[in-house]
């Protein structure tokens, strides 16, 4: 007994160096797929038009790519790893966001470019898909909370760097793309060695003996997902715009509050791995969808700075921080499953993109169709996260998975 605890223990010692340096590689995955490909675009996109490289609404649709990109990205992650192994994918995923920051320094057409943002959206989705799953379990369960958060804090720093970075990069427009293309390879070397060695990815035969309960309360965890997703929308298009337009304040302090949105998306994710490691997944996502509702209803009711400080640090928090939650929450309803976790990560992912992508095209019409009412917006997204809280508390009441019937049973 005490030889094999000593065994276990030098086993973990052994194993907590590559851990680490494989949770590094996956926060590189994080930054590179999600935080630059897709947020670094959101400031080049008035240079873009200044510069004369595309028309306006020309540019809008460049914007979109990336979305539609990261949707198939998402859908093809998980089959495309289970041939060619999760390891080969990240790298080669890495490698082709990095192209795609290098080919977009030259405006070739409309066509070119858009086919590379829509490359880069399709790594990101992979990315986002693959990078934590291959790496989390190595992390003793106790951990996972934080090790997740580590990794998706990669999607915070990115926004973090998208709104200081890119500004300070001012010799131009393709030293701008030149210089997120040599990021972006740094960090794909410093990622190249860190992963786990490749494992099989194909699904095992225990995916069909998933319990009924588990599948509709993973089901109901798809949909809340999504609608935190759709819920996010307002802040994260109109948030910068409310301030400027909305309030009145200009351009240059609706910028400060989004750098407050990218600050709380970079600390979020740490902030709730470590709640979810003291008080489980599942009530840390109860407790963010809660907190969530409040903040994103803030700005409708005009209640000033102080309260619309908050309300920035708070979403832009859980716009990051709900992600390792989820994956958590997935993984504790499916242990000892990795390849089922994956299947379902990879679901959650799709939900979450195609409800963010209707969510930005349906927000945007209401705005257009009321003159432009900032309050419906956030009112709204409010109600969708009211709406992914009620699904998840309805669940816990009426549908008992078989772990739970069993604690019920043992006390």
């Amino acid at each position: 007994m005490t030889d094999a605890a000593t065994h276990e223990t030098d086993r973990n010692h052994h194993d907590a160096p590559m851990a680490w340096r494989a949770i590094l590689s996956a926060f590189c995955a994080c930054l590179i797929g999600i935080g630059l490909a897709r947020f670094a675009y959101t400031p080049l996109l008035p240079a873009i038009v200044d510069a004369h490289w595309f028309e306006a609404s020309a540019a809008a649709y460049l914007g979109a790519a990336n979305l539609s990109g990261y949707l198939v990205g998402a859908l093809l992650g998980r089959p495309v790893a289970a041939r060619i192994s999760s390891v080969l994918t990240l790298r080669i995923m890495m490698l082709a966001a990095t192209a795609a920051f290098f080919a977009c320094a030259f405006p070739v057409s409309f066509p070119w470019f858009f086919a590379w943002r829509f490359t880069a959206g399709i790594a990101g989705g992979a990315l986002m898909v693959l990078a934590a799953p291959t790496v989390l379990p190595l992390i003793a369960p106790s951990r996972r909370g934080l090790a997740s958060g580590v990794i998706f804090m990669g999607i915070g720093a990115g926004v973090a760097l998208s709104g200081t970075l890119v500004p300070l990069l001012q010799q131009g427009l393709r030293e701008t793309w030149l210089g997120l293309g040599a990021l972006s390879l740094l960090l794909t070397i410093i990622a190249w060695a860190g992963w786990p060695r490749a494992v099989s990815d194909h699904p095992t035969a225990s995916h069909h003996a998933t319990h009924v309960p588990k599948r509709w309360t993973l089901r109901a965890l798809y949909i809340e997902y999504a609608l935190n997703a759709a819920g996010w929308v307002p802040h994260m298009i109109f948030l910068v715009d409310f301030v400027a337009r909305g309030f009145g304040e200009g351009l240059q302090v609706g910028a400060e509050y989004w750098v407050l949105f990218g600050l709380g998306a970079t600390i979020g994710p740490l902030l709730a791995g470590h709640l979810a490691d003291r008080t489980g997944f599942a009530a840390a996502l109860r407790f963010a969808f809660l907190l969530e509702a409040v903040a994103v209803a803030i700005p409708a009711f005009g209640l000033g700075q102080a309260w619309l400080i908050a309300s920035s640090l708070i979403v832009g928090a859980f716009v990051t921080g709900t992600v390792p939650l989820m994956l958590g929450r997935i993984a504790e309803l499916l242990p000892h499953h990795p390849a089922q976790q994956k299947v379902a990560w990879s679901l959650a992912t799709v939900f979450f993109a195609l409800f963010q992508a209707a969510a930005a095209y349906g927000l945007s019409f209401i705005f257009a169709r009321t003159g432009g009412n900032y309050g419906m917006l956030f009112l709204i997204g409010a109600g969708a996260m009211v709406l992914a809280l009620a699904i998840d508390l309805s669940v816990a009441v009426f549908i008992r998975t078989p772990r739970e019937h069993a604690q019920d049973h043992d006390s």
